[in-house]
């Protein structure tokens, strides 16, 4: 409950302020002395509140910044798997190369693949070994 300064209750004994008015007239009260009033802040003075369009335009720029956001995650992303992907392929290109060399070395390690590629290179049989006799 809010006291103003120089407000007294109301008893029930006092008199009321007599009406005013003729016979035409609606009765009213007599004018009381007017309390001095709080000062307002300029803007509620000036009934300007909070503008609008600054709180939109916010609002949109708000809006875009996620957006944004969220799709520089979406990119990084899709980047991510496409790298995957790209080193998923590289992986299996390579499995398939070692694949390819293992069995190279298995069939060219052999003793016929051996003689018939030293024969290609001009490599000839052995003869029977010369034996010195000790002296």
């Amino acid at each position: 409950m809010a006291v103003y300064q120089g407000a007294r209750p109301r008893s029930i004994a006092l008199p009321r302020p007599p009406l005013t008015g003729g016979r035409d007239e609606a009765p009213t009260r007599a004018a009381a002395p007017a309390l001095a009033r709080r000062r307002a802040r300029t803007a509620v003075r000036a009934r300007r509140g909070p503008n609008r369009l600054a709180i939109v335009l916010g609002g949109i720029v708000v809006a875009f910044m996620l957006a944004f956001f969220s799709l520089a995650q979406e990119i990084r992303v899709s980047a991510t798997t496409y790298d995957i992907g790209r080193l998923q392929l590289e992986q299996d290109r390579l499995e398939a190369r070692l694949q390819e060399i293992q069995s190279d070395l298995s069939r060219l390690g052999r003793e016929p693949a051996v003689r018939k590629l030293a024969l290609d290179d001009g490599l000839g049989q052995l003869g029977e070994p010369v034996v010195l006799p000790a002296r």
